[in-house]
């Protein structure tokens, strides 16, 4: 009589516990697979960080995940540049140009706008912590229409290690020393760009260069 009391209660236990799970939902893909985007354009990210290498760090890691998904996508570099002889020097600038100009001028099928909310290395006493924080939102040159948006959040860790409070020490500080002299930030941007847009579910589909192309439609 007991174990069947305790079965129920286990199963009654359970049940409450798998209606109480809220697993992330898939992303609504129907604008995406209507307007299908060939070409990307990437303007440079908006940078609401503290560390100013944040916008550069983040649209340099950008182009191989979109490529890798199936997308052409135009220079990074050299869309900047353009921008930039053309009288449109920031970010902020660059995300406020009209979509029928980007459509005129560059002929892209969308958009890519993307914000870095934060970036950088922090420092306690015994371990650092580097963070990428994005947002991101895919839109449609010719129509205006949301295609995509999504957000990620990356913290690598970089604990001292064992060997007592002394070794912790002397290796939080080269770390700090090793760190001061490289973008770390930079290697995790990357790790943000990928899982931010190939995470099946909720990064981009597959695009028309890849040979997976189609096969994510459900």
């Amino acid at each position: 009589m007991r174990r069947k009391f305790a079965w129920a209660a286990s199963a009654v236990c359970l049940i409450w516990l798998a209606g109480c799970a809220t697993p992330k939902n898939h992303k609504n893909y129907t604008a995406f697979r209507v307007y299908a985007p060939r070409s990307v354009l990437v303007l440079p990210p908006l940078n609401q960080s503290l560390d100013v290498k944040a916008t550069y760090g983040v649209l340099s890691t950008v182009t191989m995940p979109l490529a890798e998904m199936g997308y052409y996508v135009f220079p990074v570099a050299v869309i900047d540049q353009f921008m930039k002889e053309n009288g449109i020097p920031t970010a902020d600038e660059m995300h406020k140009i009209p979509l029928t100009k980007i459509h005129e001028i560059i002929g892209a099928d969308a958009v890519l706008y993307m914000t870095v909310e934060e970036y950088g290395t922090k420092y306690s006493i015994l371990e650092s912590s580097t963070i990428v924080r994005l947002k991101a939102r895919l839109v449609d040159v010719k129509r205006g229409a949301l295609l995509w948006n999504g957000d990620v959040d990356v913290d690598v860790g970089g604990g001292s290690g064992g060997g007592g409070l002394t070794a912790m020490l002397v290796s939080s500080a080269i770390n700090q020393v090793i760190a001061s002299s490289i973008d770390e930030a930079h290697t995790v941007a990357a790790k943000a760009n990928t899982q931010l847009l190939t995470t099946p579910g909720q990064g981009l589909l597959y695009g028309p260069y890849n040979p997976k192309y189609g096969t994510d439609v459900k």
